[in-house]
């Protein structure tokens, strides 16, 4: 395995072990049955590595991002995908930073023993896509409850989450003086929603990852589930996605590891014309770049962790982070089925099951031309282009 040196050795190694406790083996056959990897996110739970942000008073370790982004590194540098939980650690942001005291005691204890899952976040809209601002579906005020109406897609584990936080229009797009105000945030109870208004379409898809389209028809959400201040919700998610961004990128850095591990021990092995293929520079060379892009991203991560666990401003480097790590592993894969051959596309070199899953990541969360967009606009300052 590539050496890493940094200040988090005791939790890398803790995580491996529960790791090494779900070989290949068992995440290929989840694979395989499209199903969740149930056994191995509640091994994550007990060991309390999914409430690594709560505070230790409300039953969490009490670290922070850069800790958090060692564990979902880990967990895909190990072969398994973060994806199936990667959500209650960015969606707990949000609730850590706005959430009442009140919330925060009620949910957070009951997060953190894994009574209660905080997987899901409702943002993204079929007709809006990453034009939130723009998002239609709304949640108006009656009495002490709010009405939600609208449709939301590509929401994850809806289907392995107790709650969701969901973004929805307060005020009309029309009456408010910014088109980023008159959003607000809610924590939705997904069992009771789906008994009373929500309807929940799983949308099948090229990576084992359980993602749906949401319908709301009248969804009643007491007022006290508002987090924070009515019509701020859009600048409170704000800091969720830093998070998620930043948290990818780390995903993504554990995969890049991993397909250099497999296509480096692979090419060292693997005798062609008498000669081990990994002795032909046409072979090292795409693999020392990817492993050198790695490497760069992985700085531009620690940057982003470092900056938003002192609550600094840090949208730029945990969407460079996210940019550069996705770009990376990409590579890395690339490398990694091409060195191995056809066997690169036979399952049970897991091989193809990888490429799958850190494909995702050059279109979401956030695909890497808007961030490229951000980037241009927000700290070159050039023109907006849309």
């Amino acid at each position: 395995m590539t050496h890493t040196t940094d200040n988090y050795q005791d939790i890398r190694d803790a995580v491996r072990d529960l790791c090494a406790q779900f070989p290949d083996d068992y995440h290929r056959k989840v694979d395989e049955k499209r199903g969740y990897p149930k056994e191995f996110v509640a091994a994550l739970t007990k060991a309390g590595w999914l409430a690594a942000l709560i505070p230790q008073e409300y039953g969490g370790s009490g670290l922070g991002l850069a800790e958090a982004s060692v564990v979902m590194e880990e967990i895909n540098r190990s072969g398994g995908n973060s994806g199936a939980c990667h959500g209650q650690m960015y969606n707990m942001g949000t609730l850590l930073r706005h959430g009442s005291q009140e919330q925060k005691r009620k949910y957070l204890p009951k997060i953190a023993s894994g009574e209660w899952r905080l997987q899901s976040m409702g943002v993204t809209e079929p007709s809006t896509g990453t034009d939130t601002t723009r998002i239609k579906t709304t949640a108006v005020k009656r009495g002490d409850r709010y009405v939600v109406n609208g449709q939301k897609v590509w929401i994850s584990r809806i289907q392995h989450s107790d709650f969701m936080i969901l973004l929805a229009r307060t005020t009309p797009l029309a009456e408010v003086k910014k088109k980023s105000e008159g959003m607000s945030i809610f924590m939705v109870d997904l069992r009771e929603a789906e008994r009373s208004g929500m309807t929940v379409r799983p949308i099948p898809n090229m990576v084992n990852h359980e993602t749906n389209e949401l319908f709301f028809e009248n969804l009643e959400i007491p007022a006290e589930n508002l987090i924070g201040e009515e019509g701020q919700g859009f600048k409170y998610i704000l800091d969720g996605l830093n998070a998620e961004r930043t948290l990818i990128a780390a995903e993504c850095i554990g995969d890049g590891y991993w397909f250099i591990d497999r296509v480096t021990r692979y090419v060292k092995d693997r005798v062609v014309f008498g000669r081990p293929i990994g002795q032909n520079q046409g072979v090292q060379f795409p693999i020392a770049e990817a492993h050198i892009e790695i490497e760069a991203a992985n700085l531009m991560r620690w940057e982003a962790c470092r900056l938003f666990d002192a609550h600094q401003p840090c949208g730029a480097q945990a969407n460079m982070a996210k940019y550069l790590a996705a770009k990376a592993s990409w590579e890395a894969a690339n490398a990694c089925i091409q060195f191995h051959g056809g066997f690169g596309f036979a399952c049970e070199y897991d091989v193809e099951r990888k490429f799958r899953e850190t494909r995702l990541y050059q279109v979401a969360p956030i695909s890497t031309n808007l961030i490229l967009s951000y980037v241009a606009e927000h700290v070159l300052g050039l023109p907006r282009s849309f």
